[in-house]
């Protein structure tokens, strides 16, 4: 077994910096349509060494970038607390965002 690790508190935090990021960028987390489009930016999403993205200096595209790179950091903890054998989640935000992400991420498997 690894060094003990708080994989709640960082999936609190983790869950309260996603719900920031949505506040700026205005997410509805309640729009099933909005939450489905933005799940299928963040899948498609792919973060290169020169993405234009990632140098933007429109602050709406780097706070969209981040909340992707935060999205993957909790699927991250979720994983490693799993292979601990323990359960750790999101809050109700990271539900909503998470099981997009699930739905798109099959959408894309099923494309040829």
């Amino acid at each position: 077994m690894s060094c003990f690790e708080d994989y709640f508190r960082q999936a609190e935090q983790l869950e309260r910096e996603i719900l920031r990021k949505g506040l700026v960028l205005g997410i509805d987390w309640d729009d099933a349509t909005e939450v489905c489009q933005l799940a299928r930016e963040a899948i498609e999403f792919r973060l290169g060494p020169v993405h234009p993205d990632y140098t933007s200096s429109d602050p709406q595209t780097r706070i969209r970038v981040e909340l992707f790179g935060l999205a993957q950091l909790m699927l991250t903890v979720m994983r490693k607390s799993a292979e601990e054998g323990m359960h750790t989640h999101g809050g109700p935000v990271w539900k909503v965002f998470g099981r997009a992400l699930y739905d798109a991420s099959r959408m894309e498997d099923d494309m040829p």
